[in-house]
């Protein structure tokens, strides 16, 4: 038996439970990063059959065609055709379909039958395919396609025993070559003639039921009614914000007491002639990179409520709702769900708008996706809402809190919507985007396995940021706000005679016009690296002026320090704030130039500048200060 693990690719058009396959097939046992070269998710896993054969499994981007129109269907179809360069060639092809609507899937099966891999069909969700009367003869169909045929039920315990089996039979069988046929890209005459004659092969192996889906006819009669489906997607989005701030708040608690404990424990520990070692740890290492972390149950909420939501298939439908505002603010209806994907991260929102085929169309989201409402800038909103809001309940349930996180996510999105609508006017005024087509999928049951994966995954790199970025900035500021130290018998506090005092007051006479003071001056810094830094950032340089109770206590010291106006400014700053050095690079390798990277931080540097300024100024004339 070969040591060499087999490499089997997973292939399929979207919504068709590929993904449950993946992680039903890999567990825990999977890897996400990018391919070279690329923004494209990699997801990688393996698993062992029942005849002991080690198998890696690549989990290919949803594609419905070879023709490669985006960047993820160019993946697809280069490595199962073996193009691309350090990936090498799939021992076994599996297609995945869904097995209620096989019509899209079969037009992608006689694709890949062309291109001459050893491949097999599964056909997942096989038992909600019978439930709904659907028929399918297997043994037919297998002849027709001239392809072996598995059936799957990827989220069900023991859902993917027969498959596992099968692919030992197919491997045991398989020729060790694994070179493919001369392929062409197909022409739209080839794809009509391929889609007509898998209409034809269904015909002759599915019988249809007689009666459509009626649970599915019912819920979207109500979540897609133009009035009551907007209604209730603002009424998701509300429950989602306000569970940020009451659902997490224990568990934040928990994990703050946590690191006052390991804080105190550290400068206990060490003797007090260790003064700088100890100042190392609990302000710059413990302090900075805890005050990040402590936001972790917040951001996986957020991740919960959009995995959950489209796990259930309710995201196309929510796609399909906004499609008439979005076109009026010139945005194509496919640009939502990448807008929303970065409510979580702008990185992966930019990278989802490759399912938009239009150049020009796709550059716009590029644009306005950095102002949607990112989980990093959670730990700030969160810091300053928490010193600056009261935390009471309206009508004795809306927490005023997640109510005003609500409208700074809302205040995002109109901003996205204006610049969109700005750019067409000026940029792309004879420029109209093309007609929103989208498959519904039905909806599911959301799967508990696939939805903690998911969660996983996302807290994984998310502390992983926090255990190099963010730690490394944090060592960075430690050391900016400590040396050199303060002359003997020198008055107030040590940190005013630091390097980040001199950044901080070199800088503040440009922030001065909107509230920021040089602390906030030496936090943006930082913050450009990461945006959650900006809040390690502060923790560390008022722990420092303030000894080890601001450390404790950094949102009390913001509140007798600042004025509301001042928190006010720095939160619609927050709302434009120039975007993470990461998410700059990825618009730089997406859009192909370093010019729209540029236009992105300006302009948005630009709306930080005067919105704040506006604010900071009107609130006091308010009277708020």
């Amino acid at each position: 038996m070969t040591t060499v693990p087999l490499r089997l690719a997973l292939v399929g058009a979207p919504n068709t439970g590929k993904t449950s396959l993946f992680n039903s097939l890999t567990g825990s046992r999977q890897k996400v990063a990018n391919y070279p070269g690329v923004t494209v998710e990699r997801k990688s896993g393996g698993f062992v059959t029942p005849e002991g054969r080690s198998v890696t499994v690549l989990d290919l981007p949803g594609t419905y065609s070879l023709r490669g129109r985006s960047p993820d269907e160019e993946i697809t179809r280069d490595i199962v055709l073996g193009r691309f360069a350090g990936e090498e060639v799939p021992d076994l092809v599996l297609c995945v379909a869904d097995a209620t609507n096989l019509r899209l899937t079969l037009r992608l099966v006689l694709e890949l039958k062309r291109v001459g891999r050893p491949m097999m069909l599964v056909l997942n969700m096989i038992d909600i395919a019978r439930r709904r009367g659907v028929d399918i003869n297997l043994e037919r169909l297998s002849q027709e396609l001239g392809l072996p045929i598995v059936t799957s039920v990827a989220v069900r315990k023991g859902g993917v025993d027969e498959l596992l089996r099968r692919t030992d039979d197919f491997l045991s069988r398989a020729k060790a070559e694994r070179a493919a046929n001369q392929w062409t890209t197909p022409t739209i005459s080839d794809l009509k003639a391929a889609q007509r004659e898998a209409d034809r092969i269904i015909a002759a192996a599915v019988t249809m039921p007689t009666k459509p889906d009626t649970l599915t006819t019912k819920i979207d009669a109500v979540v897609l009614h133009p009035v009551w489906g907007v209604m209730i997607l603002a009424l998701i989005l509300f429950v989602m914000f306000q569970a940020v701030f009451s659902w997490a708040q224990p568990v934040m608690e928990l994990l703050s007491d946590g690191f006052s404990v390991i804080g105190q424990a550290v400068h206990d520990v060490l003797p007090d002639s260790w003064s700088l070692l100890q100042s190392f740890l609990q302000n710059g290492v413990i302090s900075g990179v805890g005050s990040v972390i402590v936001f972790l149950p917040q951001i996986i909420m957020i991740f919960l409520f959009i995995l959950l939501l489209e796990d259930f298939g309710y995201m196309a439908r929510a796609a399909f709702l906004m499609d008439r505002i979005m076109g009026g603010a010139g945005l194509h209806g496919r640009a939502f769900i990448p807008l929303l994907s970065s409510f979580a991260c702008a990185i992966p929102g930019i990278m989802a708008t490759r399912v938009i085929d239009n150049r020009r169309d796709r550059l716009t989201t590029i644009l306005i996706a950095p102002l949607m409402t990112c989980s990093a800038r959670i730990p700030v909103y969160t810091l300053i809402i928490s010193a600056f809001v009261p935390a009471t309940r309206l009508w004795g349930w809306v927490n005023l809190q997640g109510l005003v996180m609500f409208g700074l996510y809302a205040a995002g999105i109109t901003s996205a919507l204006t610049v969109s609508a700005v750019a067409k006017f000026f940029l792309w005024r004879d420029h109209a985007p093309a007609p929103f087509m989208l498959e519904l999928p039905d909806y599911k049951v959301p799967q508990l396995k696939s939805i903690a994966i998911g969660v996983l995954n996302r807290a994984k790199a998310f502390l992983y940021r926090a255990g190099t970025t963010i730690l490394s900035m944090m060592v960075l500021i430690w050391f900016l706000a400590s040396f050199p130290t303060a002359p003997d018998g020198s008055p107030g506090p040590a940190i005013n005679y630091s390097f980040a005092a001199m950044i901080g007051h070199a800088l503040e006479p440009l922030l001065a016009p909107i509230g920021f003071n040089w602390q906030i001056a030496v936090a943006l810094i930082p913050g450009m690296a990461a945006r959650e830094v900006a809040v390690a950032a502060l923790g560390t340089v008022y722990s420092i002026e303030g000894g080890k109770e601001a450390a404790d206590q950094i949102g009390q010291v913001l509140a007798q320090k600042w004025g509301l106006a001042t928190a006010l400014s720095l939160l619609v700053w927050y709302i434009f704030a120039p975007q993470c050095a990461s998410t700059l690079a990825v618009i730089r390798r997406e859009t192909g130039s370093a010019k729209w990277m540029v236009v992105t931080f300006v302009y948005m540097l630009a709306l930080a500048y005067a919105a704040s300024l506006l604010t900071f100024h009107l609130a006091q004339a308010l009277g708020i200060q």
